[in-house]
């Protein structure tokens, strides 16, 4: 059947209201699709945002636990010296303490300037700074044993940390056997060893 003109005239309206439905329904269909996609987006976003929250709960639950664990032991490391500043005058005190109790020969000690400190052994310190004073100590010394009882001294105290890096014995020009007179002299090297606290560089966010 051949369409005449006078049908394509009545058709023209009809034709014009279908293409026209056709696209707003291509229209509509994309729209759809695109929020689709934005939507989908948009949960990604917020469940990974909800996981990363998560994790920080969990991490702030866990490191509460940790501090809580570790925090008296640390709170006594800053007590006994090994965490923080130098405490020079009370290792000088301590020689002057020993040397009297002990009623030991003379002792003269100079302490050089703090310097970062790198063991021969792994260790991994974390944020915090490892760090040592050299003290080399003359000690004069009837026998052996005065220099143990110096070393135990120090010890004893529970003072700031240190290693007895190196020691020599020497016997002195004119020993006698005269328990007035000291017959020999050790030189020694001690690492005091102290801990920096790492420094807070920013303010911490909410």
């Amino acid at each position: 059947m051949r369409l005449t003109r006078q049908d394509w005239a009545k058709l023209q309206y009809p034709l014009l209201g279908l293409g026209l439905a056709v696209i707003c329904m291509a229209l509509l269909i994309w729209y759809a699709e695109q929020h689709k996609t934005i939507t989908q987006s948009t949960l990604q976003e917020q469940e990974a945002r909800l996981n990363q929250a998560r994790q920080r709960y969990l991490s702030s639950g866990q490191e509460r636990e940790t501090i809580v664990q570790y925090l008296p032991a640390y709170q006594r490391l800053i007590r006994d010296g090994f965490v923080g500043e130098e405490r020079r005058i009370e290792w000088v005190d301590s020689l002057r303490s020993i040397h009297q109790e002990n009623k030991l020969f003379g002792i003269q000690y100079t302490i050089g300037a703090q310097e970062a400190y790198k063991p021969a052994y792994l260790m991994n310190p974390g944020p915090f700074l490892l760090q040592r004073s050299v003290m080399k100590l003359e000690l004069a010394m009837l026998h052996e044993g005065d220099l143990l009882v110096l070393v135990d001294g120090l010890n004893a105290r529970k003072s700031t940390p240190f290693i007895v890096r190196q020691c020599e014995i020497l016997q002195r020009p004119g020993a006698s056997f005269d328990k007035f007179i000291p017959n020999m002299q050790a030189n020694c090297e001690l690492d005091w060893l102290t801990v920096r606290e790492p420094k807070v560089t920013g303010a911490l966010q909410p």
